[in-house]
């Protein structure tokens, strides 16, 4: 099975795991995460990632991050020099929870369901209006006795 490793700025990785965890109560035990404080301890964050990812003690582990080019997404990319470690940048929940649907599947193939979630998880919503039916003006004319919707 693959493990799940959630880095992201504080607290959204913790945020991530919660709901995470609201939908796949079972998976706590391949779930890792990792809150990276404000500061600039990029070594003491490398560590403590590298760290939360040595205890997960899967032979394959897909790392979720949240913005490429950031601190979060540096220190996974680090992690990602070992085997059987993957890196997608862009967490959001639909990646996450596809993840955890499919994390009996190889790295590669989780990988691809990951981001097929991710990109098919956003898109534009509606809102909802009344119906415009016309309407007829109301006559007070006894003849005419149309009822208005």
């Amino acid at each position: 099975m693959t493990g799940l490793f959630i880095i992201a700025h504080a607290p959204l990785a913790s945020a991530l795991r919660d709901a995470a965890m609201h939908a796949f109560p079972d998976a706590a035990a391949t779930i890792a995460f990792y809150d990276v404080p404000p500061g600039a301890h990029f070594e003491a964050y490398e560590a403590e990632a590298q760290a939360r990812l040595s205890a997960l003690g899967t032979a394959d582990t897909l790392v979720l991050t949240d913005v490429f080019g950031a601190t979060p997404c540096n220190i996974a990319r680090r992690l990602a020099d070992q085997p059987g470690v993957r890196v997608v940048a862009g967490v959001n929940v639909p990646m996450l929870w596809r993840a955890l649907n499919y994390c009996q599947k190889s790295l590669d193939e989780l990988v691809t369901l990951a981001l097929a979630g991710a990109s098919q998880g956003v898109m534009p919503v509606a809102v909802s209006r009344p119906q415009n039916q016309a309407q007829k003006p109301i006559s007070h004319d006894s003849i005419d006795r149309h009822h208005q919707q």
